[in-house]
C-alpha cells in the first residue's frame, strides 16, 4: 500500500479497513467477503470477486445472489480475474467501475506504471516504451505489477482495450474490424479471442447485449454525433465547484462552458497522440448523488478513434472521478475544523488536467495571457466547432516563439524533458525541477503538482497544515477554498 496511508481515527466502521488493507495479505478476505455480501458499492473498483463454480468475476455491489464464501477467490484488478480464467459479469459490468484510488494516490512504481498504462502507453510504445518511462527494465515492471496486482502490463492493457471495445460496440454503430484497431488490438482475430474470453462472446453478441438506453442512442445518432460516455465514480460527487473553477479559468479558444448552473456544459479541445478532440461533458442536475455512485454525461468527437482511451482516461484525471470520497471525508472530516466544510460539500473533488504541459503554463502565466498565447501560437482546428477554433500551443512552440523569461524556461524544459508530467512522472523529480525554473514560484509548483500530476496530498503554499488532513491535504486545500476560508488560513 502507499507510504500516504495513515490509521484511521478510533471508532471507525468494520468495513472500512477493506479500504486500507484490501490488497494485503489473505487475513482480510473475510472483511472483502463482508463487503460483498453487504453489496458495498463504495469498493467497486478496489477490489474484485470471483465465483468458481459460475467462471464470473463481479464488482463488490453485484446485485446477484452472494455466493458461498468457499467458492470466492479476490482479485486485485480485473486483468488478474481474466488471467485466472474468469469472464466479466454481465449484471454489474464490473469493467466499467471506477479505477482504484490508490493509482492516484500511490508514487510508487506501480502507481505511475498504472497511470501510464491507463493513458495507453503499453498499446503505443509496448512494455519496453512503459519500462523506459519509469527507469526500471521490463522484467523488473513486469515482476512488480505481476507479484502485486496479479497481472503484467500485457495483461492489464488488453483488459482495458476490452472495455474500450465494448464501449464502441455498445455505443456506436461502427464496423467491428474499425473498432478492433480503434480499441488497440493488433489484429482482429486477436479482437475476436479478448473479446470472447473476456465477455464469454462474439462482438456481434456483445453488442446485441448493449443496454436499451445503448442501443436507442445508437440507432438515432448520426455519424457526426461522436461517441456517448457515462463517466462512473464511486459515492457522492459535488459538481457544482468543479464546474464553478472550469468556467472561471476557461480560456476562449479551447475551452467553454454554457447553460445555466446546475446544468451547465464543458467543451474543450484535446491534443492527443494519433489526432484531436472535443469533448462535451455535463454537470449532473440536482443535488450531489450519495448512494452508490453515478456519472457526468460526456460525448467525444475524435478524429482517430484509436484516442478514445486515451481521452477517456485524461477526462477521468480532470473531473477527478477515480477517488475516494468516502476516504477523503472520513479523514477530513474528523477535523474540527473542517469538519463542518465536509458536511456541506460531501463527495468534493480535487480537479486534475485535461492536459498537463498546457496546465503548467496556464499556472504560470494566468488566464488572459494564456488566451493570447492560444490566439497567436496555438494550432487552429481543421475543422473549428463553435467557439472551439484551437489546440493549446505546444511547448516546443512557445520555446521557440518566447524563448526569454520564466515562460520560455519552462516551455524549453518541458519541450527537452528537463520538466516531466506525464502521468508516470516522478511527483518530486518534477518539483524539484519546476523549482529549479528561473522565476517560477512555491505556489505555482504546488498548483502543479496537485492538478497536472494528480497528487491528491500537496500542503498548500503558507501556514503548516495539520498532519492530519495527510493524505488528502489537496481536498483540504479545495475545501477552504469552497469556502472561501482559504485567504483567512493564510
Amino acid at each position: 500500500m502507499s507510504d500516504f496511508r495513515q490509521p484511521g481515527p478510533p471508532g471507525r466502521r468494520r468495513l472500512d479497513g477493506v479500504r486500507e488493507n484490501v490488497m494485503e495479505t489473505a487475513e482480510h478476505e473475510d472483511s472483502r467477503y463482508e463487503a460483498v455480501r453487504s453489496r458495498d458499492a463504495r469498493f467497486d473498483g478496489v477490489f474484485f470477486f470471483a465465483v468458481e463454480t459460475t467462471g464470473i468475476y463481479c464488482r463488490p455491489s453485484c446485485p446477484a445472489v452472494t455466493p458461498k464464501r468457499r467458492n470466492v477467490r479476490f482479485f486485485a484488478t480485473a486483468a488478474a480475474a481474466q488471467g485466472s480464467g474468469f469472464r466479466a459479469c454481465r449484471r454489474c459490468r464490473p469493467d466499467a467501475v471506477p479505477g482504484s484510488a490508490d493509482w492516484n494516490v500511490r508514487a510508487d512504481v506501480v502507481g505511475r506504471a498504472m497511470r501510464l498504462i491507463g493513458d495507453g502507453v503499453v498499446d503505443r510504445e509496448g512494455v519496453a516504451g512503459l519500462a523506459g518511462r519509469l527507469g526500471y527494465s521490463t522484467r523488473q515492471v513486469q515482476r512488480q505489477l505481476t507479484g502485486e496486482l496479479g497481472a503484467g502490463p500485457v495483461a492489464l492493457a488488453r483488459a482495458q482495450r476490452a472495455h474500450t471495445a465494448r464501449v464502441l460496440l455498445q455505443t456506436t454503430g461502427l464496423p467491428v474490424t474499425e473498432i478492433a484497431f480503434a480499441s488497440g488490438f493488433a489484429s482482429v482475430r486477436q479482437f475476436n479471442d479478448t473479446i470472447r474470453a473476456v465477455y464469454a462472446a462474439t462482438p456481434s453478441e456483445v453488442r446485441a447485449a448493449a443496454p436499451a438506453r445503448d442501443r436507442a442512442s445508437r440507432r438515432a445518432a448520426a455519424p457526426s454525433a461522436g461517441i456517448p460516455l457515462r463517466l462512473a465514480h464511486r459515492g457522492p460527487y459535488r459538481a457544482g465547484p468543479v464546474f464553478d473553477l472550469l468556467q472561471r479559468e476557461a480560456v476562449a479558444g479551447i475551452e467553454e462552458v454554457s447553460g445555466p448552473v446546475g446544468r451547465r456544459v464543458y467543451r474543450r479541445t484535446l491534443r492527443l497522440p494519433y489526432g484531436t478532440g472535443i469533448v462535451a461533458v455535463e454537470e449532473r442536475p440536482g443535488r450531489p448523488r450519495t448512494g452508490s455512485g453515478g456519472w457526468l454525461d460526456a460525448r467525444l468527437h475524435l478524429t482517430d478513434l484509436r484516442d478514445l482511451t486515451t481521452s477517456v482516461q485524461r477526462l477521468r484525471r480532470l473531473f477527478d472521478l477515480d477517488a475516494d470520497p468516502y476516504a477523503v471525508d472520513e479523514r477530513l472530516g474528523a477535523d474540527p475544523r473542517l469538519a463542518p466544510l465536509v458536511a456541506a460539500r460531501p463527495g468534493l473533488r480535487s480537479p486534475g488536467t485535461a492536459d498537463p504541459d498546457e496546465l503548467a503554463v496556464r499556472a504560470l502565466v494566468g488566464r488572459a495571457e494564456a488566451e493570447r498565447l492560444v490566439q497567436r501560437y496555438g494550432k487552429a482546428l481543421d475543422a473549428p466547432c463553435g467557439t472551439l477554433t484551437h489546440l493549446f500551443p505546444e511547448p516546443a512552440v512557445l520555446a521557440g516563439a518566447e524563448p526569454h523569461g520564466t515562460l520560455g524556461a519552462l516551455a524549453a524544459a518541458l519541450a527537452d524533458g528537463t520538466v516531466r508530467l506525464d502521468p508516470g512522472a516522478d511527483r518530486d523529480d518534477a518539483e524539484r525541477a519546476l523549482l529549479a525554473l528561473p522565476g517560477l514560484d512555491a505556489r505555482t509548483a504546488a498548483v502543479v503538482r496537485t492538478r497536472a500530476l494528480g497528487d491528491p496530498d500537496v500542503a498548500p503554499p503558507g501556514p503548516a497544515v495539520p498532519d492530519t488532513w495527510r493524505p488528502w491535504r489537496s481536498y483540504a486545500w479545495n475545501h477552504l477554498r469552497a469556502a472561501g476560508e482559504w485567504e483567512q488560513h493564510r
